[in-house]
């Protein structure tokens, strides 16, 4: 194996010392500023600022018109057409999850049911919101199309047992889904 030697290069008297780089920030930063204060800052209009710079007043005003397709919000669980849920609690989601924030205990469908075939649903099944890092890997990892990501990002709670999602929460927040569900496919 041959070694190639590199030759770092030579440094000039400007660039051993840090103040031309520090100034030059500065005056960078002195531009933005002035721009903010004229109302010219780039992308303030877009964000219905307030005047001064890019900052968009929460509680007034929203970022919802601004958010595009592909932002990852809240995750929440969905039903089909007939109200049936999708989950057949693989626990995939549970396992693939980053910080460990999904928790599913699976519960026997009876075997009198019509749809005994599909032999689990989640007894119980939560998600802490205070440890989700909303990454989407449940969304993608799910083969039943039972959890997405909505496009909430307001998730507010007093304690940190609101901020636990339950099973009813999940379905609250998810709504029905139409479309292929596997789990409820007569070939499957």
């Amino acid at each position: 194996m041959a070694y190639i030697k590199i030759k770092r290069p030579e440094l000039s008297l400007a660039d051993k010392l840090y103040v031309p780089a520090i100034i030059k920030g500065l005056w960078l930063t002195f531009k933005h500023a002035v721009a903010s204060v004229r109302g010219k800052s780039q992308g303030g209009k877009d964000m219905a600022s307030s005047g001064l710079g890019i900052t968009m007043q929460y509680p007034e005003q929203k970022w919802d018109e601004h958010l595009p397709e592909y932002y990852r919000g809240v995750p929440a669980l969905v039903t089909d057409e007939q109200d049936r849920e999708r989950c057949v609690s693989c626990q995939l989601c549970e396992f693939i999850c980053p910080p460990k924030a999904i928790k599913i205990i699976p519960g026997e469908i009876p075997s009198d049911d019509e749809w005994a075939k599909v032999e689990k649903r989640p007894k119980e099944f939560e998600i802490d919101m205070t440890r989700c890092i909303y990454c989407g890997m449940c969304e993608e990892v799910c083969p039943e199309q039972a959890i997405y990501l909505r496009q909430d990002y307001a998730v507010t709670g007093l304690t940190r047992k609101e901020m636990v999602n339950d099973k009813k929460r999940l379905y609250e927040i998810g709504g029905k889904r139409i479309g292929l569900v596997n789990k409820w496919n007569e070939l499957k």
